[in-house]
């Protein structure tokens, strides 16, 4: 069962992945340090398949590439926020970690509540307190980009269907 960590506003990629770690380049690595200036315990906590919901501004900051891949490493499948800087959205979709644009979500969900992403469904829905929000859909072409696993998986399969 996916579990919710719930962040605020304008969480900036130095609090997702601080610079001090980007000399690691082993993304395993990056994920034992991720948020850990926004809450310390998170790495040692966080589980494969929980889901970030967060408020305004998500991301904000460097273009910090290893941001979104640090997240997906440490488990996270997919960030729910009320808006997304606009490079940390295209460098997650790039690295195939789902991101969803929902108004008002943060005040729908507390940490540790278990939640549900239904994107192809349009819905997020939080099963502590049987809430549902509707997110933003995302266009048919960036669904396909993370069904590949992000863009380089994406453009090599591309390429190669473009080669027979």
């Amino acid at each position: 069962m996916a579990h919710a960590w719930v962040f605020g506003d304008n969480v900036d990629t130095d609090q997702i992945i601080a610079g001090r770690y980007l000399v690691k380049l082993d993304p395993r690595e990056l994920a034992k340090h991720v948020m850990e200036t926004a809450d310390p315990k998170f790495a040692s906590k966080v589980r494969k398949g929980d889901v970030i919901i967060a408020g305004r501004n998500f991301g904000c900051g460097s273009s910090r590439e290893r941001a979104p891949l640090a997240l997906k490493t440490a488990g996270i499948s997919a960030i729910v926020a009320e808006s997304f800087a606009r490079i940390f959205y295209r460098n997650a979709i790039n690295r195939g970690l789902p991101v969803l644009t929902c108004a008002g979500v943060r005040r729908g969900f507390k940490t540790g509540d278990k939640v549900r992403v239904d994107m192809l469904g349009g819905k997020v829905h939080n099963l502590s307190t049987s809430g549902t929000f509707k997110v933003e859909p995302l266009p048919d072409f960036i669904l396909t980009i993370l069904r590949a696993g992000g863009l380089l998986p994406y453009l090599k399969r591309s390429v190669g269907k473009a080669g027979r």
